[in-house]
């Protein structure tokens, strides 16, 4: 194989103009590249410590980083490219068809995602709540994008989609701070009304764990064909309700037994 001097002279000549004439942008995208990565590292970290100092979520305060960061990042990118000569409108097209096909393929992943901000933003309930949603009563344990975990009595892990989660009821047990117990004591129609009313409203006033404020109540709530039945409604603190609620049954039943009172055997809690 001849090699023409001549040739490779030429060629080496084109190398060398073509590297002259594009140094300048190569330099100029590199200092833009190493300044941009700088200046989105900065701008986040602030950005961070500004939602941190503002108390926000901090669940949504990540996530919105996140989302920022990216975004800096591909702005960065596409200003890289375009510095360079690479014609920017062909490659914005192609991200826009990549977003469209992602976004047919993933709806469902995105109604969650849509579904997980409505609940970082409006917070029908928060990490340590007991909720009851999507047939499941259980503690919050963490909000993430696109589930809700949860953790039930018997320390069960659930997740729930944000996006049905959302969409559905959720009973917040834990949102008002107190709840009240509703239980129902049905006696022979041979008891006392009035004796019984005192017996059960006795049995939850001796009890420490049943708030003072609001009272606690006992009424006749029905008259069956055979028997009286009885409301029982105490006011407990959210982390003592199971605790006054079992012990209401088993308190109720020991001072109705201690005076005589047979219980029938219709009796309903709620």
């Amino acid at each position: 194989m001849n090699v023409n001097p001549e040739q490779l002279s030429n060629y080496a000549n084109r190398f060398i103009d073509l590297l002259l004439d594009y140094s300048p942008k190569l330099i100029s995208a590199f200092l833009i590249l190493f300044i941009g990565l700088y200046a989105i590292r900065l701008t986040n970290r602030i950005i961070r410590k500004v939602m941190v100092k503002r108390n926000l979520d901090p669940t949504l305060s990540k996530f919105l980083a996140d989302i920022l960061l990216w975004a800096l990042r591909i702005l960065l990118f596409v200003t890289v490219i375009s510095n360079l000569g690479v014609p920017t409108s062909s490659f914005v097209a192609i991200l826009g068809a990549m977003g469209l096909a992602v976004g047919l393929s993933l709806q469902g992943s995105l109604s969650n995602f849509a579904g997980g901000m409505l609940i970082i933003l409006f917070k029908p309930f928060k990490v340590g709540d007991t909720i009851e949603a999507q047939g499941v009563i259980a503690t919050v344990v963490e909000i993430q994008i696109f589930v809700t975990k949860l953790v039930t009595g018997n320390n069960q892990t659930v997740f729930v989609p944000n996006g049905a989660l959302s969409n559905g009821n959720i009973i917040n047990y834990s949102m008002q701070g107190e709840r009240k117990a509703d239980l129902t004591f049905a006696v022979s129609y041979d008891s006392d009304i009035k004796k019984t009313k005192d017996i059960l409203l006795d049995a939850l006033i001796k009890n420490p764990k049943v708030l003072k404020t609001p009272a606690p109540e006992v009424f006749v709530k029905n008259l069956t064909a055979s028997s009286v039945e009885f409301a029982v409604r105490p006011w407990a603190k959210n982390e003592n309700y199971g605790a006054v609620f079992s012990e209401t049954l088993e308190n109720c039943k020991t001072a109705l037994d201690e005076a005589g009172i047979a219980i029938q055997p219709y009796t309903l809690q709620k």
